[in-house]
C-alpha cells in the first residue's frame, strides 16, 4: 500500500485531504505538522483512529527530523500544505511566514530530493511532490480577466510574497534537479473546520456572539470561493494524473464581493439561528479601516485542470455556504475552544 506524506495535515485544507485519503482506504497517510496556532488535530475526526494514519510532530524546517521520517515511512508522494496563511498576521509580522513558507519549503525540497535520488528507477518514476499554493501570488486584478497558469507573479502582502518564493523554489528544484514536482494555485477556500480568523467562519461566529461584523474598506473586494472538498478533489486529481513540472490553477468560477458574502451569511443565520430580538444580523455590519495593500479582486481560470484532468467543482455556492454555517452552529465545541485561547476574534493586520 502506497504512503502519502502530508505536511500541514492538521490545518484546514490539510485535514480535509487526510480525511479523504484515509476514507478512500487505499493509502497510508503520514501527517507531518508542527501544530502552530491554526492547527487542530480534532479536525482529523475518525481518520486519526485508522491504522493507516500516523501523526508526526515536526517542523518542516528541521532537515534531520524530516530525513528520518522519509527514511522510516518511504512515501510514494508528498502533498505539501504546511504554511502560515493569514494575510493580516503576515502584516503584523512576516518572520513566521518566511520561516515556514520559504525556509521550510526549501528544506523539505532538499530532503525529498535526497530521498528521491536514492530510490530505484521504478519508484523514482512513481514519486510525486505536489506543492499547494495560492492565487494571491499573482497580485490583484482590476476589471475583467482571470488568473491562469501563465499569469505574472506580483505578490502584494508578506504572505503572498512568501508563497511566491516557495513556488519559485519548487519550480527551480524541478528545472535544476529534475525533481518530479507539480504546483497548484487555488482561490479562497471555505467549508467546515476552517480557523475562525478567516472571513466566513469569523463572520458566522461574530454574528451569533453579537459582535460587530467588521467589513474592510467598502466591502467591494472580490474573491473566487472554492469549497474545500472540491479543492481536495482537485488535489487528488493532480496527485494521480497531473503532469510533472506543470502548474494548475484551481477555482470554482464563483466570484463574490466580500460585503455580499457577509450579507448572505446574515440572511442564512436569520433563518437558521434568529436573533433573540427578531432583528436581522445585517444590523451588526460595520465598515472598518481597510487592510493595508488590500488586493481588490482575485479570479481563477480553471480551464487547464478541467480540460486536462477532468476536474469540475461539484458544490453549489449557496448550498455550500448554508451547509458551512450549519456546521459551525452544530460544532460550537470545536471553535469555542479556539476562541478561548489561540484566537479571540481580535482585529489584526492594521500595520505598524
Amino acid at each position: 500500500m502506497k504512503t502519502v506524506l502530508v505536511t500541514g495535515g492538521a490545518g484546514f485544507i490539510g485535514s480535509a485531504v487526510v480525511r479523504r485519503i484515509i476514507n478512500a482506504g487505499d493509502s497510508n497517510v503520514v501527517n507531518v505538522d508542527s501544530l502552530t496556532y491554526a492547527a487542530n488535530l480534532e479536525s482529523l475526526g475518525s481518520a486519526a483512529d485508522s491504522p493507516r494514519y500516523r501523526f508526526e510532530f515536526a517542523d518542516i524546517a528541521n532537515a534531520g527530523r524530516l530525513a528520518g521520517l522519509f527514511d522510516e515511512y518511504q512515501p510514494r508522494s508528498v502533498l505539501h500544505l504546511a504554511a502560515e496563511t493569514h494575510v493580516d498576521r503576515s502584516i503584523e509580522g512576516a518572520a513566521p511566514f518566511i520561516h515556514s513558507n520559504v525556509v521550510g519549503t526549501s528544506v523539505l525540497l532538499d530532503v525529498a530530493l535526497d530521498f528521491w535520488r536514492k530510490l530505484p528507477s521504478r519508484k523514482q518514476q512513481q514519486f510525486r511532490f505536489v506543492h499547494i499554493s495560492t492565487d494571491e501570488v499573482y497580485g490583484s486584478l482590476s476589471g475583467a480577466g482571470q488568473f491562469n497558469e501563465n499569469s505574472r507573479y506580483k505578490p502584494n502582502s508578506p504572505y503572498a510574497a512568501s508563497k511566491a518564493a516557495a513556488d519559485h523554489l519548487v519550480r527551480a528544484w524541478h528545472k535544476t534537479h529534475g525533481f518530479p514536482t507539480v504546483t497548484t494555485n487555488c482561490s479562497n477556500n471555505f467549508g467546515p473546520f476552517q480557523f475562525p480568523e478567516k472571513l466566513i467562519p469569523h463572520m458566522i461566529i461574530s454574528a451569533i456572539e453579537g459582535r460587530p461584523l467588521g467589513v474592510y474598506g467598502d466591502g467591494a473586494q472580490i474573491r473566487d470561493w472554492l469549497h474545500v472538498e472540491d479543492h481536495v478533489n482537485a488535489l487528488l486529481a493532480v496527485l494521480e494524473r497531473g503532469r510533472i513540472g506543470e502548474v494548475y490553477t484551481i477555482g470554482a468560477r464563483n466570484e463574490q464581493r466580500n460585503i455580499d458574502v457577509v450579507t448572505s451569511i446574515c440572511a442564512v443565520l436569520d433563518q437558521l439561528h434568529p436573533r433573540a430580538d427578531g432583528r436581522s444580523y445585517t444590523e451588526q455590519i460595520t465598515y472598518v479601516v481597510d487592510r493595508p495593500g488590500h488586493d481588490r479582486r482575485y479570479a481563477i481560470d480553471p480551464s487547464k485542470i478541467e480540460r486536462d484532468l477532468g476536474w469540475r467543482p461539484q458544490r453549489d455556492w449557496v448550498r455550500g455556504l448554508k451547509e458551512t454555517i450549519e456546521w459551525y452552529l452544530e460544532n460550537r465545541s470545536w471553535w469555542e475552544g479556539i476562541r478561548s485561547g489561540a484566537y479571540r476574534g481580535e482585529r489584526l493586520g492594521l500595520g505598524r
